[in-house]
This record gives C-alpha cells, structure tokens and sequence, in this order.
C-alpha cells in the first residue's frame, strides 16, 4: 500500500464547473465492450468540463473511473477533423495546426485509436508528418479519475471532484471504492498534480515519417457486487454474418450493427457459459428482460445460442414470491438487473432486482418457442420447462385477478415504473384528446404477446414434453375474444385499434405504433390486420424518417417526446416483421428501406430514438439516446429475415423463404445463416426471387422452401 497521497490541490485542469443536468449524448463517441464504456468528444478527449452535462469519461461496472483524458502538443490542442466508433473501438482524427509547414495545407496529424477492454483501454497516438521538415513537440496527456455513479452522472448529479492519484515510475494510479486504476505510459515523464496528472513525451516525426506512443489503463475491481457480469463477446459466433447487396448500405447497416451488438453481450456471471446481450450504453450495460428478449429474438435467424443464453439467465431470476416494493411474483421475468441499488435520493430510483414488466414474461415464452422453432435443441427446452409452466402460471393468474380478464399493470409501489410496457415514460399512453390514460392499464401489445405466447405453448407443450397443450390454445382463443371486443373503437377515418384500455375500462384510443406489435401473433383475423397495415401506412404514423410512437394529430404529439411521437428504430423493425407475417410485403418493403436511409444518415449506427421530423432529409438526434443498444442493433437481424421472408420449422424440417419483390435493395447474398446447427448462403436476385441456396441443411432432414 502506498503513503497516503498530499493534500489534493486544487484541480489544475478545471475550468466552468459541470452543469446539474441530464448530459446529452448525440455529440459524443461511444464505444463498448461488455460491463465497460468510453464516451468522449469527438477530438477523442475525455473532458467533463465542456462536454455539456460531464458524461464523458470510462465506465466500468457502473462507475465512472476515468474523467480527463486529454491530448496536448506543446500545451495546444488538435483540431479535429473526424471520428468514429464501432462496436470497442474510437478512432479521431485532428491537426495541429501550429506545427508543419507554412502553407495552407495542414501538415502534421493527430490520429488516435482507443481499444476498449474488459479491464480497462489501450490508446494509442500518432502524430504523422506529411510535411518536409522534421517536426518535433512535447506531446502531453492529461488524466484523472473520479467514482462517480453511473446513476447520478445520468442524472446531472454526478461527482465532479476527481479522486487524489499516485505517481509510479512511467505512470499513475488511483482508486474509488470500488476499483484500482492504473495507467502504464512507457516512456512517459510523469508529472502529479494532486489529482491530477501529465503523461508528457518529447517526439519526433521524420518528413514522410511518425512518431507513436501508447497507454493502457487497466481496472482492477476490488468489490463484488450483486451482478459482476463480464464480457460475452467471444461467446457470440456472429463472424461469419454478411450481407452483400447491390445498395451497399445494406451492408455496411448490417456489418456495423453486428459489430457492435456482439460487444454489447455479457455472460451470466451466475452460468459464464450464458451470453445475453445488454440493453444499450451507457446508460443500460446490463441485464433488461424486455431488451434481451427482443434483440435475441431477432437475431435467431443466425443462430439460436443468444437465444439459449438469454433464456436461462432469465429464467435463473424468475420471480419467487409477492413482493410490492421489487414487483416480483412467482413465475414472473424480471425487467431489470442492476450491479447495486444507487443510492440518490432526488431521483427514481428502483431496487436492483425490479420485475416492474408485464410484458416480459409472456415475451420468454414467445422466444422459447421461436428458438425452438429456429432449431434450438429439445433437450434446451424441457431444460426449461420449470420456468415455462412459471411464466404460464403468472400469465395465467395475471389475467384471472384482472376484472375484465385483460393482463393489466399498476405500480403498487409508488416508487416504480408507471407505465410497465415498452413505453414505460409516465406520459406515453395517450387517448385521442392528448389526455394521459390512468391505470391500471391494459396494454394492446401485452395482450398480443400473451396470446402468441399461450399458442406457442401449447405447440411446446404437446411436441416436446408430451402433455396436453389445448387449454393454453383456449385461453389464447377467449383473449383474443375480448381483445376484439374491448379495442376496436371508431377513429375519424373509420375502425381503430386502441393502444390500451385504462382504468376505467375505457379505450385509450390515441394512435399509437403499438397496433403493429399485434400483426402476426394471432390476436387478429385477416381483416382486422389490414386495418392495421393500412394505419401503419398512413401519414399520421407513417412519416419519412419510420413509425411514429404517436400519431401526428395527437395534442400530446412530440416529435422529439420519448414515446410521444418519436421514431424508434425496434418499433420499426418489429412492425415491419409484423407486415411480413400477415402478407403485407408492400408496407414492410416501405419500412425496410426507411431503416437503411436513416442508418446511412446514423453512421451506420442506428440510435435508441430519434426525432420524427427531419431536418433537410436527415433525423433529429434525441440527445439522450444510448448508442448502441441491444434491439435497435439487433433490428438489422429483422431486416434481413424481413428481405428474405425467413420462417423456420425445424422441428417439422423446413424453413420457408419468400423475399421482397422486387429486393428493395437490388440483389443481394446472405451468409452466416444459422439452422440446425448447420450455416446457409442464400442469394437473391433484384426481381425477388432466389436463385442460390448452399448450406448443410439437407444432413440434418431440413428442406428449404422458396416462394
């Protein structure tokens, strides 16, 4: 242990103090590998002093560790030109303009690349010369640390004080509670500040040449907590995964997304062999239920292993009891696991196990038996069957204690989630006149989820542990039944399905884009689902940039709201899978080519949400959106199974193409399918039709069917 450190100066790098608001991230770099992030600014600096809410910074396990990181020559700082990230990966480009030759053209560049680790980052800093003339500066790396929450840190709350640092030959090191960081810079004259520090190198560059130099930050956790999950990056075979189209941005959308949805995954620290993917960074590197269940289930058509992973991690968390405060009930899949409880206290804050969902449950169901579908082994399902008959229990007396019969929610609480669907923002569920819907609610997504889970059940039940399935069909049957009954109401251009009923019973009768969550599961008949398309379809959801969670006549209509009239890329994608499903190719084709356009205008890195409304053609960032996050990135999974029209049946030895047609993308090939255990090329031509189909399926009794 070292001497304790002298009394800390005062902050010698500090300038305007950081701002008590929720920090924006639209302008920021981002990049992620398992329970580890970096966000900077976009000259690859870390600086919470002037990046307009102090969200900047490395995080690891919930904890900011690092809060300057800043690169210097000769006390100047580069300009920058351009940067990008993808998946654990930053890379800036700047110049320094005061050094090189006198012409116009800058001459000397400042290119950084930053690998995130598990524990902790490299970085790595070339100034080139393209210059004539030797160049030589002192180049200079400014750093410290803080422990700062994540939670308050979200919440404009986060400590601002950096924390005292030590001086070791050739770097520093410093601690939180929580964890040891300690910074290796070879070569480096080490200057300490109190808490602060300057890593500084006398370089040369060559004419034509470069000069290099390197740190690594590594992070040791000296705390267990409640949920230490680690990287699951390597247990994801999503390598082989390519798309190749005459539209090059589809590949470029698909590649892109993969890439980051796999640094996005973690494994169950309970079961390591299990790998989920976490809901998105910063802001949730952790285990949702929902989010899990959605991205995995998108992404099945390439293999069913996330699927497998994700259930078990879940079904290891099932509710066990009657709890108000967590909202747990036996059978019942939780909405979220947190590391700790924070412990804030101007904020809402939910225990660090929280079951406030009532869509998840039935949601496990769903992507059990679609993985088995895909060719999940029997073995993994009677595995599961424990936690199937438990989710099917809490669906079962969700609906029996309900007094219409419909699966409702409420925070029993008071300090929970109000609203307890995908749109879980207090305000999110409207009724026609902009009025915001009371509770108990009866979500029309959730009723859809539940149906489709009951009949996916009872298929489960009967092909694999050999009992009898026929009450669950039943069930599904007399709930479609009400559904029917209590949801269709009379808009001003005819039928309209309700996006919820309240507590009263009445019919929340705003439109909202959760009637394209219905198409497909079996809750509607064939006429009623083309009502559905059609509002889809229309201009008030419908919009340039995808659907609309609010309808544009709404009062409460916000372009930018979270849930009142913004676009999210998984709603999109879903109701785009919807359309397929129910035969409506034309709209979904529409869908399809709006999630390219808008991934082109993203970086190839589709956000959380983003405005309805563009700007010149291109979408208004929603400044606090995660990027990545686990279902926007696993919504290019759908859009490939959407362009091929991919349905799997292994257990009855078939998978079924029929594409788009035309392809709204030219032609294009598809590799790194996953059926059976066995890999698929499939290649379609720009009229639709497939015209090359390659893969080990025929050994495993699989046909593939095509039109």
């Amino acid at each position: 242990m070292p001497p304790d450190p002298p009394d800390p100066d005062p902050d010698p790098f500090a300038s305007v103090p950081t701002r008590s608001r929720r920090p924006w991230l639209n302008d920021l770099e981002i990049a992620v590998h398992g329970p580890a992030t970096f966000l900077s600014l976009r000259d690859g600096d870390v600086d919470t002093t002037r990046d307009g809410g102090g969200a900047t910074g490395l995080f690891v396990d919930d904890r900011r560790l690092l809060r300057r990181l800043r690169v210097r020559l000769d006390s100047v700082a580069p300009v920058p030109l351009a940067a990008a990230s993808a998946g654990a990966v930053t890379e800036t480009l700047g110049v320094a303009r005061h050094l090189g030759g006198p012409g116009a053209d800058p001459t000397v560049e400042v290119a950084r690349r930053r690998t995130l680790h598990e524990d902790g980052f490299e970085e790595v800093v070339t100034l080139r010369n393209r210059g004539h003339r030797e160049v030589s500066c002192r180049l200079e790396v400014q750093v410290a640390g803080d422990g700062a929450d994540l939670a308050d840190v979200r919440h404009g709350a986060g400590r601002a004080d950096p924390v005292p640092l030590w001086v070791h030959p050739g770097g520093v090191w410093w601690r939180d509670e929580r964890h040891d960081v300690r910074v290796e810079a070879p070569g480096a004259h080490v200057e300490g500040r109190g808490v602060g520090a300057e890593l500084s190198w006398d370089v040369v560059a060559p004419p034509g040449g470069q000069a290099v130099v390197s740190l690594h930050v590594v992070v040791t956790r000296l705390w267990a907590s409640e949920f230490d999950a680690t990287a699951g990056s390597d247990g994801l075979a999503l390598a082989d995964v390519r798309v190749a189209a005459q539209d090059v941005r589809l590949d470029r959308t698909v590649t892109a997304s993969v890439t980051d949805l796999v640094h996005l995954a973690l494994r169950d620290p309970e079961a390591p062999e299990d790998v989920f993917v976490a809901a998105g960074t910063p802001w949730y590197l952790t285990l949702f239920g929902r989010d899990a269940l959605w991205a995995a289930r998108m992404m099945l058509p390439f293999g069913t292993d996330l699927a497998r992973g994700t259930l078990r991690a879940l079904a290891r968390r099932q509710g066990t009891e009657d709890d108000v405060v967590s909202a747990q009930a036996p059978g019942k899949i939780p909405h979220e696991i947190r590391r700790s409880t924070p412990g804030a206290a101007d904020y809402l804050v939910l225990p660090s196990r929280y079951y406030g969902t009532v869509d998840a449950t039935a949601l496990w169901v769903c992507l059990l038996h679609d993985a088995w579908r895909w060719g999940m082994a029997a073995s993994d399902v009677r595995e599961l069957a424990p936690a199937l008959h438990g989710a099917l229990g809490w669906m079962r007396r969700a609906v029996a204690e309900s007094p219409d019969g419909m699966l409702r929610y409420a925070d029993e609480s008071g300090t929970g989630l109000a609203n307890q669907g995908w749109k879980d923002s207090a305000d999110s569920m409207r009724d026609s006149s902009g009025r915001v819907a009371e509770g108990p609610i009866a979500l029309l997504e959730a009723q859809a989820y539940a149906v489709e889970a009951a009949r996916g059940a009872a298929d489960l039940l009967e092909a694999v542990l050999e009992v009898d399935g026929s009450a669950w069909r039943t069930w599904a049957a007399a709930l479609s039944e009400r559904v029917r009954d209590r949801f269709w109401t009379e808009g001003p251009d005819g039928p309209l399905l309700a996006m919820g009923l309240d507590g009263r019973g009445a019919a929340v009768d705003g439109l909202g884009s959760n009637i394209g969550h219905a198409l497909g599961t079996g809750l509607l008949d064939a006429t009623e689902e083309a009502v559905v398309a059609r509002a889809l379809s229309g201009p008030e959801l419908l919009g340039p940039l995808g659907v609309s969670t609010l309808s544009r006549s709404n009062p409460g209509f916000n372009p930018i709201g979270y849930h009142t009239g913004s676009v999210w890329t998984h709603d999109t994608a879903i109701c785009m899978l919807g359309l397929m499903r129910c035969g409506h190719a034309g709209p979904a084709a529409g869908l399809a080519r709006t999630l390219v356009d808008v991934a082109a205008m993203s970086d190839y890195r589709w956000p959380e949400l983003h405005g309805a409304e563009p700007v010149l053609g291109h979408p208004v960032p929603y400044p606090l959106s995660c990027r990545p996050q686990a279902w926007s990135a696993a919504s290019a999974a759908a859009l490939v199974a959407a362009l091929l029209g991919a349905r799997a049946d292994v257990p009855a030895g078939v998978v079924h193409l029929a594409p788009m047609a035309p392809a709204p993308f030219g032609a294009f090939r598809v590799d790194g399918m996953r059926v059976a255990g066995g890999s698929l090329t499939v290649d379609v031509d720009a009229a639709g039709r497939v015209t090359r189909c390659e893969g080990p399926l025929g050994v495993d009794g699989v046909e593939v069917m095509t039109g």
